[in-house]
């Protein structure tokens, strides 16, 4: 991978998010992210690179606790049979400062294979010695094909909760000494 040292790269969830985006009865968006977070990013000679990523699904924050625990809950992630949403990927391909990540993601125990655009920030050594990372990466998944179709009619037709959802990250990463 152009310009990223080899070695393991672990995620710095203090300086990272990983956000999603939904329509919402059919006239605005909302947004949410997973408070808790967990990646290693491995990087070999010959730019192989692997990923593997874990959120847990009851760190869903939406600001409104109705909602998250809707969420949460047997209707859509149901956190409590399937407590974390998990991204493996091999498959990572650059083109100069722009990437694709292509890997498995598993959502409610269902798994499908998504892929990444990835803008790499570049890698510097902090302050205190830390070599770091930083991508910010989007996808978008049909929440559907993932088993999550819960929904409410609108009285002026439509649905409550759109089937599109925007996966948007913005992650730093430090390489482990």
């Amino acid at each position: 991978m152009a310009h990223l040292s080899t070695g393991t790269w672990n995620l710095d969830s203090s300086h990272s998010e990983i956000g999603m985006t939904v329509r919402h009865a059919g006239i605005s968006k909302v947004r949410a992210i997973f408070e808790e977070a967990d990646a290693t990013l491995t990087v070999s000679e010959g730019d192989v690179a692997t990923l593997d990523a874990s959120v847990k699904a009851n760190s869903f924050n939406s600001k409104n606790a109705d909602r998250d625990g809707h969420v949460r809950g047997e209707d859509f992630l149901d956190a409590e049979n399937h407590p974390e949403l998990t991204f493996k990927a091999d498959n990572i391909t650059a083109s100069g400062e722009e990437f694709e990540i292509t890997g498995d993601l598993t959502i409610r125990g269902v798994t499908k294979t998504v892929t990444f655009e990835v803008e790499f920030g570049g890698q510097a050594v902090d302050p205190f010695g830390a070599t770091r990372a930083g991508f910010s990466a989007n996808t978008v998944i049909s929440r559907k094909e993932f088993g999550l179709t819960w929904n409410a009619s609108l009285e002026a037709g439509g649905v409550l909760v759109g089937d599109k959802v925007s996966i948007d990250l913005e992650a730093a990463f430090v390489l482990a000494q």
